[in-house]
C-alpha cells in the first residue's frame, strides 16, 4: 500500500483517537483543532516519505537528515507540545520553559494516550503512556517547566494505577475549576477597567 496513504491513515485514526479523549477530559472543541497542522504539506510530505507505521515518522527523519523539519513546524503551531511553551526571561535574556496552561497539559495527556494506542496496539496498556513518558524525563527535564512536567507525570501515573475512567474523571474536574478561576479572574480584570 502507498505509504501516503497509510501516513494519511494513521494521523487521522490518531486524531480520531485524541478528539475522543478530549471529549472525555472536557476541551472536545480543543480536540477538534488537534493537530491539524500535519495535514499540512511541510508535515504530511515528510509524514509519507519517512513512514514506517510503528513510530513517528519524525524519528525516522532525525535519523536520515539529523533533525525533522516536519517536527519543527508542528512543534511551533500546536500548544499542546512542551517544546511550544519557550521564551527569553526579562530578567537574564535567556531562554526558559514556560509552565503550560492547564487545558494544553490535558491536550498533552489525551495525545499520550492516543499516540500509545495507535503505535502499539493491541500490545497497549494503561502503563505504556507513562512507561514512554520515563523514557524520556531525562533528555526532557530542562526543556519542561518542573510543573507542567510534574502535572503530566501525575496523570500518567493516575492512569497507569487507577485507569482511564477515573482519570479522565479528575481531569474534567480539574478543567471544571480552572474554567471558573479563570472566568473570576476576567470578572475581577473587567471591574478595574
Amino acid at each position: 500500500m502507498n505509504k501516503a496513504f497509510l501516513h494519511f491513515k494513521t494521523i487521522t485514526k490518531h486524531r480520531h483517537e485524541v478528539i475522543k479523549n478530549c471529549y472525555k477530559a472536557g476541551i472536545l472543541f480543543q480536540g477538534l483543532r488537534h493537530d491539524l497542522s500535519k495535514y499540512s504539506w511541510t508535515e504530511f510530505s515528510a509524514g509519507a516519505k519517512f513512514y514506517q507505521g510503528d513510530r513517528s515518522p519524525n524519528d525516522r527523519e532525525r535519523e536520515v537528515i539529523g533533525y525533522s523539519k516536519a517536527w519543527m513546524h508542528h512543534m511551533g503551531r500546536n500548544r499542546h507540545h512542551f517544546e511550544y511553551w519557550h521564551d527569553y526571561s526579562p530578567k537574564d535574556k535567556k531562554m526558559h520553559a514556560i509552565e503550560m496552561p492547564l487545558k494544553f497539559v490535558v491536550e498533552m495527556f489525551c495525545d499520550r494516550v492516543a499516540a500509545s494506542k495507535i503505535y502499539m496496539g493491541e500490545k497497549y496498556n494503561d502503563s505504556c503512556p507513562l512507561e514512554y513518558f520515563e523514557k524520556g524525563k531525562i533528555r526532557r527535564e530542562a526543556a519542561i517547566h518542573e510543573n507542567t512536567s510534574k502535572l503530566i507525570e501525575k496523570l500518567l501515573i493516575m492512569l497507569s494505577q487507577e485507569g482511564e475512567e477515573k482519570t479522565f474523571a479528575y481531569i474534567r474536574k480539574l478543567v471544571k475549576k480552572d474554567r471558573a478561576v479563570s472566568k473570576i479572574a476576567k470578572g475581577l480584570t473587567k471591574n478595574r477597567e
